[in-house]
């Protein structure tokens, strides 16, 4: 069950036939004149631009979205890194960019190290070598996929799933954002009884494909008749071949996308690669292509993430709004049973799961599960879940918001949604 339209906000969910194609193409063509002017005057040449559109296996005949126009972007730092062959996308070749000068920009030693190592979060292509996997991200090892993927596994659901059933390919998933509240929500959906996730993250549809759908079938749980198998992978929102592999899949799967203020989000992804890599430089240091000129760095996967217009944009030329749901975290911490109540009615479950499950840890920050009908200690996330951010530089904060939003306009226009980030800033 979608949400109705909003008033007000044309082009929102529910809406349809040419208004809604007519704001499609205007956020298109508008978010493409604002990314490619940025993109013009932070690249360090043509090689630097790249447009996702133009991709190979980024258009599907038959799909149910035309693809449109879409804005130049700078390449990721990430895509070649340790290992990558020769002539892989984004692999250092004799074309790469000079040491940067230090007037108020990154030194060229740091930038090298950068640009292979920082953010393995970052993908653009499921062949561009861009997928190592962060364990504090995600929680699936190769061998734990090998153990649920062999014949008679349970797959990677908890303990208490029942065996017998079948195993189902996903009728719903999780697919984004990194950072944005993917596992508290999959924790969340998990209580319900007609529902039954993996836990672990397959990222089948990045970095796995290769193996087919018999594998990723055998990595599900079992379930019974009117149960929902899903699964939760935050990379796939940013992977461009993801759109056109699922609907390949089913053209009806449902979507789900946790969206957080991308500032907040930003740091939160800075934190849990420092907590890691503590040598890594500082946020405000690989925040800006130049810090005097005040150039954003668009390519670092920690500020690329979080421009939802420009990954969204791929996911409408295969799926309809109707099909994708957007949970806003910030809500998700503040009225978990609200923003609850929204997934299962999209996903025709139910209200099972409501505020009789969740208590507020105040040493955390964010709600934990607890079962309404035993006095049992409340179920919290792990220890890589709500840490404290470093301390950044108002300024850096203040231009970050600013590079922000036109592209979070541009989202709330083509969700329909009003997300209210703008609002939320200027509170504080």
């Amino acid at each position: 069950m979608s949400p109705p339209a909003q008033p007000g906000v044309p082009g929102g969910r529910g809406s349809k036939g040419p208004p809604a194609r007519k704001l499609l193409c205007m956020c298109s063509l508008s978010l493409c004149l604002t990314y490619l002017c940025y993109s013009l005057m932070g690249s360090t040449g043509p090689a630097a631009l790249r447009s996702p559109a133009a991709l190979p296996g980024s258009a599907a005949p038959g799909a149910p979205r035309s693809p449109t126009a879409f804005p130049a972007t700078v390449a990721p730092r990430s895509a070649g890194g340790p290992g990558s062959p020769a002539g892989s996308p984004g692999a250092p070749g004799p074309s790469a960019a000079p040491p940067r000068a230090s007037n108020g920009s990154r030194e060229g030693a740091a930038d090298t190290w950068l640009r292979t190592q920082l953010a393995p979060g970052e993908v653009i292509t499921a062949q561009s070598g861009a997928f190592e996997r962060d364990p504090q991200e995600s929680s699936t090892t190769d061998e734990e996929l090998s153990r649920a993927g062999s014949p008679g596994s349970r797959g990677g659901s908890s303990s208490t799933t029942p065996d017998y059933g079948e195993k189902r390919l996903p009728q719903a998933l999780i697919i984004g954002v990194k950072k944005g509240g993917t596992r508290a929500l999959l924790e969340a959906i998990r209580a319900h009884p007609d529902v039954r996730a993996v836990g672990t993250e397959p990222h089948f549809f990045d970095r796995n494909y290769e193996k087919g759908l018999e594998w990723y079938r055998n990595v599900m749980p079992k379930t019974l008749e009117g149960q929902i198998t899903m699964e939760k992978t935050p990379s796939y929102f940013v992977t461009n071949e993801a759109p056109r592999r699922i609907h390949s899949m089913a053209k009806d799967t449902k979507l789900i996308v946790v969206v957080r203020n991308p500032v907040t989000r930003a740091i939160s992804d800075y934190t849990q690669t420092l907590s890691k890599k503590p040598e890594i430089p500082t946020f405000e240091v690989l925040a800006f292509k130049n810090r005097t000129l005040g150039l954003i760095d668009a390519s670092w996967s920690a500020i690329r993430i979080g421009i939802y217009a420009l990954h969204l944009e791929n996911w409408l030329q295969y799926f309809p709004l109707s099909q994708i749901l957007f949970v806003s975290g910030e809500r998700l911490i503040t009225d978990p049973a609200g923003e609850m109540a929204k997934v299962q009615d999209f996903l025709g479950l139910k209200r099972i799961v409501t505020e009789k499950h969740f208590y507020f840890n105040k040493t955390k920050g964010f709600p934990c599960l607890k079962k309404p009908e035993d006095s049992s200690a409340p179920r919290c996330l792990g220890k890589s879940k709500g840490r404290t951010h470093p301390k950044i530089d108002p300024d850096v904060i203040h231009r970050l918001r600013k590079f922000y939003k036109p592209f979070n306009v541009m989202f709330y226009q083509m969700t329909g949604q009003d997300f209210q980030w703008e609002q939320e800033e200027s509170d504080k």
